[in-house]
């Protein structure tokens, strides 16, 4: 069945962002319309000059009037992007989902709607990732921590939820600002610890996202400028979070590591993304 585009409103927003990774969105779009939730629309907002990225999302759009295909005249930098599918959406919650990831779970957005609507004082919530090379092998898989509390005593350190699994208020992220487009990368980071002084956070003790890690992931190519935002975010939010020293230091760190030759940290990245993970994850069950 074709589902109507112009039926009411929906209640959530799932934005996608893309470049030039036409090998992977399918899979990305694919687990969005699996969802057992139907009251969702999806805005596939695309930078980049590949004809192919279009003409797939175009052949979703056919196939499913929920998908809606926004093509960008000038590209420009993540936060530009997510703002530029927020103006568009329609929903009361904002989702979000990378193109070169997925949603294992079909239950995902029921379950995290469900919660939304129950814990009017919660802004957002999230859930755990199970980490993949670009067979789909399991790297490891890692949760954040799952309670408020729990959550903002570790929020200076590393980000408190991962983007791609979240489900957040349109009216948090209204007066929060959005996402900071000054800033050259972790504007989700940014955009979380915004939303947490409005309000709660919750992650879910589940796995609500497959993350690839490979070369070509945005965190891996903008490294550097991510590595300055980083240091700029922790000093930006230091009033309103504990652990700023460490904090401080291990932005310090990153941002040196960023400067190594290309060779190296190809060689290191995913080991070392795989460390952080376990480190910061709340219940990090490794696999090999």
């Amino acid at each position: 069945m074709r589902h109507n585009a112009n039926m009411a409103e929906p209640r959530v927003s799932v934005l996608m962002l893309t470049f030039n990774r036409p090998q992977f969105i399918s899979r990305a779009i694919e687990s969005i319309c699996r969802q057992t939730f139907p009251d969702w629309e999806l805005l596939v907002v695309h930078d980049g000059p590949h004809e192919k990225v279009g003409e797939i999302v175009r052949e979703w759009e056919h196939r499913d009037g929920r998908v809606r295909y926004l093509r960008r005249q000038q590209a420009g930098n993540i936060a530009q992007a997510n703002n530029y599918g927020l103006a568009r959406s329609q929903g009361e919650y904002i989702a979000i989902l990378d193109d070169d990831d997925y949603w294992p779970l079909s239950e995902k957005l029921a379950v995290q709607v469900r919660f939304l609507d129950e814990h009017p004082d919660h802004a957002a919530c999230g859930g755990g990732a199970i980490c993949i090379d670009l067979n789909g092998n399991e790297m490891l898989r890692y949760m954040k921590p799952s309670a408020d509390e729990q959550i903002k005593r570790h929020a200076l350190l590393a980000n408190p939820m991962v983007h791609s699994s979240t489900v957040y208020r349109r009216q948090a992220a209204d007066q929060c600002g959005y996402y900071d487009e000054s800033l050259p990368g972790f504007q989700d980071w940014d955009l979380f610890l915004k939303i947490g002084r409005i309000g709660k956070l919750y992650n879910f003790l589940e796995y609500f996202l497959c993350y690839q890690i490979w070369e070509g992931s945005g965190t891996f190519a903008y490294s550097t400028r991510n590595t300055r935002s980083a240091l700029r975010i922790v000093r930006r939010h230091r009033p309103y979070y504990q652990g700023y020293p460490v904090a401080l230091a291990m932005a310090g760190f990153y941002h040196c590591y960023a400067h190594l030759p290309a060779s190296i940290r190809s060689l290191t990245y995913s080991s070392l993304s795989r460390l952080k993970k376990s480190i910061f994850s709340a219940q990090g069950n490794r696999s090999s």
